[in-house]
């Protein structure tokens, strides 16, 4: 591709082109958007026409058949079709030369994912994969308890993150529960939260061992899933997913060698119920074990959760500075998750490996 090809960063009224609606965070994308005043919304093109329209009609944007004229009209495009469809569209705008922001997970496959990153590193475009926990202050207060080493060495991580829809005969007919089309069930869907937090915080995991169920709606995908990594330091983290979780309060149990860490609110079984206390910590007072309340309150109890990857992307945009999360970020999310179903198949432990240059594991 020529290089003259390439929209050029930084970009200060960046021109942005929405392709697809299929996941709906693409509503809180176009709002965040729309939001602001230097940024144009070009077009919403979408491969089901209906869908498209609706969608761009309800946010007053043309809707745009063709792929080609969407790519030709922008600096940058934001994907919310069908995961199955991310490689695609990546690498159409690679051709057109576009900034992607693409929605979680990266692809279906770790394969699909290194083809996306084979094309994004040709054509040289600015990639921001979707993890919204990375723009969380809970997520960064519990990074800052970790590395400024007020847990002591941990040893133990449990991480939780569902919802509920699986107990609404609707969901079961979405494509969020295709294997075809997502790729997998919670394990992938809602796990890769899970996963990229563990990786951001403590980087790849040595191996894993999982296992997957569907028994309620006996969905061709995983319904619930737990996954078990194992770091080469010897930390353990649990990761579970589900879509049957009709409540919930604590996400995240971070055990170290001074101190626990207990975080709530961050997913969508426990935002509505849990109301405050959200992150606590152990702490000793007068020789007593007592919970100390941080001063933390988590993105999804603020509002504007998945605007927040829209908001990001402008920024990367308007500055040229790297975004938060990149290709290699979602294919290591990606990469756990994929193993972690091969150890659920195959009913072993599986090796994760280390991340590339990376001479720790």
């Amino acid at each position: 591709m020529s290089k003259s090809m390439i929209a050029k960063l930084p970009v200060a009224r960046p021109r942005i082109a929405v392709l697809s609606f299929a996941h709906y965070h693409a509503n809180f994308w176009t709002e965040a958007f729309l939001a602001d005043p230097d940024v144009s919304v070009t077009c919403v093109w979408d491969d089901e026409t209906a869908r498209g329209q609706e969608a761009a009609d309800r946010f007053g944007i043309a809707f745009e058949p063709d792929l080609s004229a969407a790519l030709a009209g922008c600096d940058a495009v934001a994907i919310c079709s069908e995961t199955a469809r991310h490689p695609e569209l990546t690498l159409a705008a690679c051709a057109a030369g576009r900034a992607v922001l693409c929605e979680k997970p990266t692809a279906r496959t770790v394969a699909e994912a290194d083809a996306m990153a084979a094309a994004v590193g040709q054509a040289g475009i600015l990639f921001m994969q979707s993890f919204p926990k990375r723009f969380d202050p809970a997520s960064h207060a519990l990074k800052c308890l970790i590395d400024d080493g007020q847990l002591g060495r941990v040893h133990l991580v449990r991480i939780r993150h569902g919802h509920f829809y699986g107990l609404q005969p609707e969901f079961r007919e979405r494509w969020y529960v295709d294997p075809e089309l997502g790729g997998g069930g919670a394990l992938l869907d809602e796990g890769i939260h899970g996963a990229d937090l563990l990786h951001w915080l403590f980087g790849l995991p040595a191996s894993v061992t999982a296992e997957t169920t569907s028994p309620v709606a006996g969905l061709a995908v995983d319904e619930t899933a737990t996954a078990l990594f194992r770091y080469a330091d010897g930390m353990m983290a649990e990761l579970t997913a589900s879509f049957l979780l009709p409540a919930a309060d604590t996400s995240v149990e971070i055990y170290g060698t001074r101190a626990t860490a207990l975080l709530s609110a961050v997913d969508l079984a426990s935002r509505d119920i849990t109301r405050e206390g959200f992150l606590r910590v152990s702490a000793e007072v007068a020789g007593k074990k007592r919970w100390k309340t941080l001063d933390v309150t988590p993105r999804f109890k603020l509002g504007q959760f998945h605007h927040q990857n829209a908001i990001g992307f402008v920024h990367c945009l308007r500055t040229g500075e790297p975004p938060p999360a990149g290709l290699a970020e979602g294919r290591a999310a990606l990469l756990m998750i994929e193993t972690a179903y091969a150890a659920a198949r195959t009913g072993t432990r599986q090796p994760i490996g280390p991340e590339p240059g990376d001479s720790r594991q």
